[in-house]
């Protein structure tokens, strides 16, 4: 068991094209739609995020289709890439 934890695992995807824009607009309707509903958007995407529950997103707009299209691991990596570009 010490053996597997002296290596890094590497995470491998499949790249797909226009993958940040396409993350951007829906996490947008997303956003908005649970803002209409009267939640807080942050909240309710990480609870979807950390979980894979899509109950967390309304069906409000159709965000919970929308966002459930993209897999979640694109989700957060595209808010990590945008997070390390802010600086």
């Amino acid at each position: 068991m010490k053996d597997n934890l002296d290596k890094t695992a590497l995470f491998r995807y499949k790249e797909i094209e226009e993958e940040t824009s396409t993350v951007r607009v829906v996490l947008n309707e997303v956003y908005e739609a649970l803002q209409d509903k009267g939640y807080n958007p942050f909240g309710q995407i990480v609870g979807y995020l950390m979980s894979g529950d899509p109950t967390f997103i309304t069906n409000h707009k159709n965000a919970r289709s929308l966002i459930t299209r993209i897999e979640r691991d694109i989700i957060l990596e595209e808010l990590i890439k945008h997070y390390f570009q802010a600086e």
